[in-house]
């Protein structure tokens, strides 16, 4: 079992994390203005399944083949890429084509869903930045290295889905006021499409190390 105050720290640590800007919260960020509260939401729960499939990379030691794998990284980072210029070219063509507000096409919470799930596993440095963050805080003398990697990415977990939630809600406040109009919308869905491309340019730029 993991120590109290190691809880504490880690729990205090992730907190920060989550907080900072990265890809996560920016795509739970835009989700968010664009499509509302929920639609933040359900991406969330998305992200954190996508977390839940590094945790268990990390903690049966396969996170290692994208390290030391050149190819096995750069095909799953090019998968990244892919979906988010595909992202990019929805949110652009919705731009250009909504006539209303009121006559806004809506996504299902599947979507949403899957949407969180693709952009969190296609990202092979999650899985790097696991094996490096989670094993700080584990003791060989208190059990099983490999419950506590998995505990540890839960805890992860639940504070991620805790933290994007209230982005979530202050991100849909500020995005149903600026949807108000059709023109809003198309501004809404303009600056999507440069966030998509702006993480699809910044995942081409990251390497193993």
């Amino acid at each position: 079992m993991i120590d109290l105050d190691t809880l504490v720290i880690f729990i205090a640590a992730s907190t920060a994390l989550a907080f900072a800007p990265g890809p996560d919260n920016i795509f739970v960020l835009t989700q968010s203005i664009t499509n509302g509260r929920s639609a933040g939401i359900k991406t969330t729960l998305g992200l954190c399944t996508g977390l839940l499939v590094h945790t268990t990379i990390v903690a049966l030691g396969i996170s290692v083949i994208f390290r030391t794998s050149v190819v096995a990284f750069t095909v799953l980072k090019y998968c990244g890429v892919a979906y988010l210029l595909y992202l990019a070219w929805k949110a652009f063509q919705a731009s250009s084509s909504i006539p209303d507000f009121h006559e806004k096409a809506t996504l299902t919470s599947w979507q949403l869903y899957r949407r969180g799930i693709i952009m969190n596993i296609t990202n092979p440095k999650v899985s790097i930045f696991f094996m490096a963050f989670l094993p700080q805080f584990t003791d060989p003398e208190r059990g099983s290295i490999t419950f506590q990697l998995i505990l540890l990415g839960l805890m992860f977990i639940l504070v991620t889905i805790a933290v994007f939630s209230l982005v979530s809600q202050l991100a849909g406040t500020i995005g149903k006021w600026l949807s108000t109009s059709g023109k809003g919308e198309r501004i809404l869905n303009i600056v999507a499409c440069i966030v998509y491309v702006s993480l699809a340019i910044k995942l081409i730029l990251t390497g193993q190390d």
